[in-house]
């Protein structure tokens, strides 16, 4: 079956809430409920006729017993452990059901969080423990990365600060974890302080209460034989201590107190509180499970080495985000924002802590479907042969932009400083001509100067032509993923080594290039009248003179072609005869002449080599596929 929406579980020590978010929408993941409420206590209880109760049933359902709470761990062997964990999900997964808040049949996909902290092992060792409830279809991902999805769909962080660093500080009931979100990559900072929960804050407000009540001897009895007794009296302190955080300024009065109430028995009271001057006592008092530091001082220093660690990477996160329940408590934000001060870093707490990461769980689910869909809507794209009929049908146009500039590279470069050393007599012969002109331009093609020009007209091919092209694929894809139009598009950004073809077929073109350059020389008006007097015989004495004794002794047939051959090797014409048949003036002509016939022979040739176009457009379609499937990366992160 189709699966059609995504369950954000939020199995939290503390509290555990549940989100629902349709696959094919986009609008705000729905809260669902247990025992009419959107948050519950994390507890278990066993009752003889009613079986397993979760939440506040648990609680205040009478004759509850082996009532459990604030269970969530690493999977360990522990069996009891094991059975606890298994049996709250398998309870919450038949009332939501039951209830028809979410669909049967597989139309489900669970996403349950856990702290960013734990391994992969761990984190897959948990995942198949919960699907041991029954629930098929269950992912486990961190809870960090469901607090920036949160955030980002609620609108806390835009684009820009989505591919910078962020720190997200998750402060739970049982643990506290840094993570670090650097260009969209969890890292999660690990200080061994696994310890340091909201919870140890409860306890030391029950082990306060409990060393005051005048009855203490007889409830340690009682906390003994009956273990939930201890557990509901310890959910009053974290309702106390909830109730104070709440309304600090009420309780800053030393007569005020917020209070919790649980009946032991009838003549027998818990009652925890606490004010002002009572937290300050409690979260500066060293705790064992702290190495013997307070809770504030714990904090304080988890921070500071959280801002170390990343100081020595060279990182400023630009956001702090703060979700957990525990960062409703005033003083955890004022701590933060000691250490990450604006306007280089923002301290931003979430509002609904107690709802972010269910809700952020099921805007995973549903973001991670809808990115596999786009993913696979461009790989289908790249791996289609539209990319390559693109590139080929724009090929003509690469190649008359690209040859204009190439000749006159070349005649600039090559021809015409050849041309001038041979009238300066610095080139002895034909053959040296030659040489040299070939060795200029394959050092001019080869420069840094060819590249540049090469790469920016590379450029402008693609974004005059191959991009509005590319544009027409992409951006129907844009529109079904409701992502902005042109997401996909590389605008002036694309690396012009993507779009350079010449890279792949240099040599050729080089070949190419002295080949028709020396013919175009050879042929040219003063150079071509030169050898055609010579060949004619209006300059057969000199030759005679000086290769008769060479040619006749060695029984050589005069004609044209050795004659021809003779002179380009070995003839050193007169510098006189240079310097009056090709001056300054007629370099520059016989350039120009050549210029077009150069420019049409360079286009003619690389439009006729199919082999080398083959290459480049296959080079040039796969770098396109490589950078596509770069920008789509880049897309995801705006898909909802």
């Amino acid at each position: 079956m189709e699966v059609t929406e995504i369950i954000g579980f939020d199995l939290g020590h503390g509290e555990t809430a549940v989100a629902k978010a349709k696959v094919d929408s986009i609008e705000t993941p729905e809260m669902l409920e247990i025992n009419h409420k959107k948050s519950q206590i994390t507890a278990i209880g066993w009752h003889s006729e009613l079986g397993t109760l979760v939440g506040e049933q648990a609680l205040i359902q009478a004759g509850v017993t082996q009532l459990q709470i604030g269970f969530k761990q690493k999977p360990n062997n522990d069996l009891n452990s094991r059975q606890t964990i298994r049996s709250f999900l398998a309870a919450y997964y038949h009332l939501l059901k039951d209830s028809k808040q979410i669909e049967t049949g597989g139309a489900s996909n669970f996403y349950v969080g856990c702290p960013s902290g734990w391994t992969n092992g761990e984190r897959e060792e948990y995942q198949q423990l919960l699907k041991e409830s029954g629930i098929e279809l269950l992912s486990v991902v961190p809870e960090s990365r469901a607090a920036m999805m949160q955030a980002r769909e609620a609108g806390k962080l835009d684009y820009g600060e989505l591919k910078s660093a962020i720190l997200i500080i998750d402060i739970g009931s049982s643990t506290t974890d840094f993570t670090l979100v650097k260009s969209l990559s969890e890292v999660p900072l690990d200080f061994g302080r696994n310890s340091l929960g909201a919870s140890l804050i409860d306890k030391a407000i029950f082990a306060r209460t409990l060393a005051n009540h005048e009855q203490k001897p007889v409830l340690e009895e009682v906390f003994e034989k009956y273990p939930h007794h201890r557990f509901r009296c310890e959910l009053q302190c974290r309702r106390a201590k909830e109730d104070y955080f709440s309304n600090k300024q009420l309780y800053s009065d030393p007569q005020s107190f917020a209070r919790g109430f649980e009946s032991i028995t009838p003549q027998i009271y818990f009652i925890p509180q606490v004010n002002q001057p009572i937290m300050e006592e409690v979260l500066n008092r060293p705790l064992p499970e702290l190495e013997h530091k307070s809770w504030v001082q714990a904090f304080r220093e988890a921070v500071s080495e959280a801002k170390y660690k990343l100081k020595t990477q060279g990182i400023v996160p630009k956001v702090v985000l703060m979700t957990g329940g525990a960062s409703r408590m005033q003083f955890t934000r004022q701590i933060c924002e000691e250490f990450f001060v604006e306007p280089e870093t923002q301290v931003r707490p979430d509002p609904e802590p107690e709802r972010c990461i269910a809700m952020g769980l099921a805007r995973v689910g549903r973001w991670e479907r809808r990115a596999a869909a786009f993913k696979e809507e461009v790989n289908k794209l790249c791996e289609s042969q539209k990319l390559k009929a693109l590139v080929e049908k724009q090929i003509p146009e690469l190649v008359k932009l690209l040859s204009e500039p190439l000749t006159h590279g070349l005649l600039e470069n090559a021809v015409k400083p050849s041309l001038r050393d041979w009238q300066k007599n610095q080139i002895k012969t034909l053959a040296d001509l030659e040489s040299s002109i070939e060795n200029r331009a394959e050092q001019w093609l080869k420069s840094d100067r060819a590249r540049q020009i090469i790469n920016a007209k590379c450029i402008a091919w693609f974004n005059s032509k191959l991009q509005p092209d590319l544009a027409a694929e992409t951006d129907p894809i844009c529109q079904k993923f409701q992502i902005p139009k042109g997401s996909l598009r590389f605008d002036d950004s694309i690396d012009p080594t993507v779009v350079n073809p010449l890279l792949s077929f240099g040599d050729d073109i080089l070949a190419i290039t002295v080949a028709v350059l020396i013919n175009l020389v050879i042929a040219s008006g003063t150079i071509g009248s030169i050898i055609a007097l010579l060949l004619t015989g209006h300059l057969v004495l000199p030759i005679a003179l000086v290769y008769s004794a060479a040619f006749l002794g060695a029984g050589v047939r005069l004609n044209r072609e050795s004659i021809e051959g003779a002179i380009k090797k070995n003839l050193d014409i007169p510098g006189w005869i240079r310097f009056i048949s090709l001056g300054d003036s007629r370099i520059d002509k016989i350039c120009e002449q050549m210029n077009p016939e150069l420019e049409l022979k360079l286009k003619e040739k690389m439009t006729h080599e199919p082999e080398t176009f083959d290459e480049m457009i296959g080079k040039v379609g796969q770098e396109l596929k490589k950078a596509l499937y770069t920008k789509a990366e880049e897309a995801i992160i705006l898909i909802q």
